[in-house]
């Protein structure tokens, strides 16, 4: 009797998933990589653009927020951030008069939770709609918040904008984040903490919610899902992140204007989370470091550093819709099958001949700009090194003559690529249906 109670008896089992060996080595690296790299670049220069990097990442992740994971195409997201750095410097100001005696560490948090309580009026009106109403809702906040940091001198500054100092406040163990190097440890910081949660978040139910909400908002209705409500909550989270990105900001330039929730930063965040890939989350990580590299130094080397960045866009669009996260992930993907070492004669052969299209194309660009913008200096400049003159047709002709013989030269790599691109992926794909039948 007791053999056949015990044998009837409920069994309990204990089951503990194994550890994520290489998440952990990937937010290993990642925070090494975020502790050394100062070491490593210590110009002032580059300590002040590591610093910009690492909000840039947080502001696009959290722009990715809505646009790759929720499928909401804002064009008003500058206005969180920028509200958020409105508000820090306005907070940094009350620490330096010794009204407020929060510590200058905490100050992006302020911003963080200004920009959450923003979003919780403007996102009420903006979810209501979805798509192209969306789209157009968020344009015409971000307008109107524009607007008013000129109307409002005030509070906004006005077109000078408001400065402060971050050196105030308590200064706990001496730290006065006054030099660069210390206010990079503490936007480092933040970009880690940051980044976690946002991961974190896109493993949480409302995470997961939110990308059926993107995928099929009809068949999520179905099911007694609010979609409204789901995008209104992601739309707060992600403006939080947004206001810490522009607390960072503040402390990092000490002056905020009004161009920080101006239209043309809106477009920059979603310019380069396309461009570093939407669809992937390390994508907008990515985006985040090109905006700081276009921004500040390729603005530097020419004045048409705008037309470059757009022709890039354009051609990404045209070609790479997933961004440089997808060119990646393909790459890993071919390289895990071990066909990735066939293709780097095509990939040097691409790279040459598109540099040369580039370099044709470039010395007319510069050529152009010299003479729309810098005609009183004669027509020589100098592009690379070499000598142009904007006059000459010589110069002309031998730009036009080394960008068509590139194009022609690319071409050529570009199809003996997509024929061997195309036999590795039909191999691929041969190579899983045979391991599924196993």
């Amino acid at each position: 009797m007791s053999n056949t109670t015990s044998s009837a008896a409920p069994v309990s089992y204990y089951q503990f998933k194994p550890l994520n060996v290489g998440r952990f080595i990937v937010w290993g690296v990642f925070a090494i990589i975020l502790i050394v790299a100062p070491l490593f670049f210590k110009s002032s220069l580059s300590q002040t653009m590591l610093s910009q990097m690492g909000i840039a990442i947080i502001v696009c992740l959290s722009y990715n927020m809505l646009l790759g994971q929720g499928g909401m195409l804002s064009f008003g997201h500058a206005v969180y951030s920028g509200l958020g750095s409105f508000l820090a410097i306005h907070t940094l100001n009350l620490v330096s008069k010794g009204n407020w005696p929060i510590p200058v560490s905490l100050i992006p948090i302020v911003g963080g939770i200004s920009s959450m309580l923003f979003a919780v009026v403007f996102g009420w009106v903006t979810t209501k709609k979805a798509a192209t109403p969306f789209a157009m809702i968020t344009l015409g906040i971000g307008e109107l918040v524009w607007a008013m940091s000129l109307m409002f001198p005030e509070f906004f500054g006005g077109e000078g904008g408001i400065s402060s100092n971050r050196v105030a406040g308590p200064k706990p163990l001496g730290i006065t984040f006054g030099p660069q190097i210390q206010l990079y440890y503490l936007i480092a910081i933040y970009t880690f903490i940051c980044t976690g949660l946002m991961f974190a978040f896109t493993r949480t139910p409302l995470g997961r919610m939110l990308n059926a909400v993107r995928d099929n908002p009809e068949r999520v209705e179905f099911v007694g899902y609010d979609t409204q409500k789901v995008r209104y909550i992601a739309f707060i989270i992600a403006a939080f992140f947004a206001g810490i990105s522009g607390g960072l900001a503040a402390l990092n330039f000490e002056i905020v204007t009004s161009e920080v929730v101006s239209g043309p930063r809106s477009g920059a965040y979603l310019l380069f989370t396309f461009l570093g890939g939407a669809t992937f989350f390390f994508g907008p990580i990515l985006g985040g470091i090109l905006m700081v590299l276009a921004f500040v130094l390729l603005s530097e080397i020419t004045k048409a550093w705008l037309l470059y960045l757009g022709l890039v866009f354009l051609f990404m669009v045209m070609y790479a819709p997933g961004g440089f996260a997808s060119l990646i992930m393909m790459n890993l993907r071919v390289a895990a099958f071990g066909r990735l070492k066939e293709l780097w004669v095509s990939y040097l052969a691409l790279a040459v001949t598109a540099l040369i299209v580039l370099l044709g194309a470039a010395g007319m660009i510069e050529m152009v700009y010299h003479l729309k913008l810098n005609a009183a200096l004669g027509p020589e400049l100098k592009f690379l090194g070499a000598k142009l003159n904007a006059h000459g047709l010589d110069s002309w002709f031998g730009c036009a003559f080394v960008m068509f013989t590139g194009l022609g030269l690319f071409e050529v790599a570009r199809r003996t690529f997509v024929r061997q691109w195309g036999d590795i992926q039909e191999f691929i794909e041969k190579e899983v249906k045979r391991r599924e039948s196993l």
